[in-house]
């Protein structure tokens, strides 16, 4: 075994954060960060959520509304301008994404990808009211002297997720795929299709930006960040097909257990995922935040993914 703590076990400690994850502190006194992208277009962060905002002549387009997070977009957006708020865009279905548009107040448009809304029609929340304009592979929002290109590159954390690019201050924001200086969030993001979300971090790099807003983590991120994230997935995925390929079924467990097939196959994906934490441990768990939390997970989501995909 690996000096990794596996799932279900609670270490006394886990590993320290490299520095290259941190990102400035929040401002106690208002729970969050503001940050400038370019002409009228911030960020808001408390250093877990991150959402943006961007100012025209007459308006305030809002990029996700985390629920028990709109009082921050409000208040920052009070540091900037008066103007209501006209728009919000929805970066996918996801409640702990879009659950606080309500709190934004008044009556905005809100675009999103159809796959969003058909979700959002399902799931039937009133906290996520379904957008009033939707588009299937790309929307341009063009309002006053200000621009925002909305584009759809298929499954990878969920249907409808959808790039928001801002081709004046060269700002992309992609949420719940690539998580500057950090171990993605458990089994690649909960990717629901594991080679698209593989795919779409290869497009996002693809993408002529400078700052990338992924939605989570403290800091935005760059170019370097999306090929550190590439490198690591490949490390993750050859780790995983080479044990695959060399773990033995069945040679590990009791000869009584061999004539119940889920504990031979338990018994082989963990082995299997024992040599991917072993493969992948002592290059990443000191370059990326949270490595020993998720590293587990996303063998095991990489193993099964190779298998059956």
């Amino acid at each position: 075994m690996p000096p990794l703590a596996p799932i279900g076990v609670r270490p006394d400690r886990y590993l320290p954060v490299p520095e290259s994850a941190g990102a400035p502190a929040v401002n106690p006194a208002t729970g969050y960060r503001l940050q400038e992208l370019g002409r009228g277009l911030y960020m808001v962060t408390d250093n877990s959520y991150q959402s943006m905002f961007l100012v025209y002549e007459r308006g305030v387009v809002v990029v996700d509304a985390p629920p028990g997070y709109a009082k921050h977009i409000r208040a920052a957006i009070a540091e900037v301008t008066s103007l209501p708020v006209t728009h919000v865009i929805y970066s996918h279905s996801h409640k702990d994404h879009i659950g606080g548009v309500t709190e934004l107040g008044g009556h905005p448009i809100i675009i999103a990808h159809e796959e969003t809304r058909r979700l959002l029609a399902r799931d039937n929340d009133p906290e996520r009211p379904l957008p009033t304009v939707t588009f299937k592979d790309r929307y341009s929002l063009k309002l006053g002297t200000q621009r925002l290109e909305l584009s759809y590159h298929g499954v990878a954390h969920e249907p409808g997720n959808i790039f928001i690019y801002a081709p004046e201050q060269r700002v992309l924001m992609v949420i719940d795929v690539i998580f500057p200086g950090w171990m993605p969030w458990r089994r690649f993001a909960l990717a629901q299709d594991v080679p698209g979300y593989f795919a779409q971090v290869a497009e996002i790099d693809r993408v002529p930006f400078n700052t990338l807003v992924g939605g989570h983590v403290s800091r935005v991120g760059t170019h370097d960040d999306v090929r550190t994230q590439l490198e690591f997935m490949a490390d993750v995925k050859a780790a995983a097909q080479s044990a695959l390929k060399s773990t033995e079924l069945g040679k590990e467990i009791d000869p009584l257990d061999l004539t119940n097939p889920w504990a031979v196959f338990d018994n082989y994906i963990d082995r299997v995922v024992v040599q991917c934490v072993n493969a992948v441990s002592p290059k990443w768990q000191s370059r990326l935040g949270g490595f020993d939390v998720y590293i587990w997970d996303q063998c095991y989501a990489m193993e099964q993914s190779l298998r059956i995909d």
